[in-house]
């Protein structure tokens, strides 16, 4: 078995200037946009983690809660959730903030899926992950029901 890796070892923090380039025509940056910097982020968090490239297997819902300017600092946190031998899931934690006045706001969370690749390209063991806080803990037994829910969903997709 191979040893474990503490949760803290995947935390990552990728920031970014929200620019004009970014934006639609209300000035708020396109969804597109912050789903690529979501998958940046969570591919950040995996490939720390297993030491490994890691490609995105699967994206659960984005909701946006509130929209993008321009001219604010997007910052998105991500971490290894939990591992399942070996794919993972990665939390990402999406939040603005408005560098002029230092208020900062929730824009949006994902749970993405990665797998870890070996050097010929396949899908390769990767350590366990080691929760250690409470948050962390909750994070682990969650990750565990929202796999459960992705497997029986693509059973009944295939049907």
């Amino acid at each position: 078995m191979m040893e474990g890796k503490a949760v803290r070892a995947s935390q990552s923090e990728y920031s970014e200037l929200a620019l004009p380039n970014d934006v639609n025509a209300l000035g708020n940056v396109l969804g597109g946009k912050v789903m690529h910097l979501v998958d940046l982020a969570g591919a950040l968090a995996a490939i720390r983690h297993a030491r490994r490239p890691a490609v995105t297997a699967a994206v659960d819902s984005l909701e946006f809660l509130h929209p993008v300017h321009v001219g604010e600092l997007i910052v998105l946190r991500s971490s290894v959730n939990r591992v399942f031998r070996t794919s993972m899931e990665v939390g990402v934690h999406v939040e603005t903030e408005n560098l002029l006045t230092g208020e900062k706001l929730h824009t949006c969370s994902a749970y993405l899926t990665f797998v870890a690749l070996d050097e010929s390209g396949k899908a390769t063991v990767i350590p366990p992950v080691i929760p250690e806080t409470d948050e962390e803990n909750r994070r682990y037994r969650e990750a565990g029901e929202r796999r459960a829910h992705r497997l029986a969903t693509r059973v009944r997709s295939k049907v």
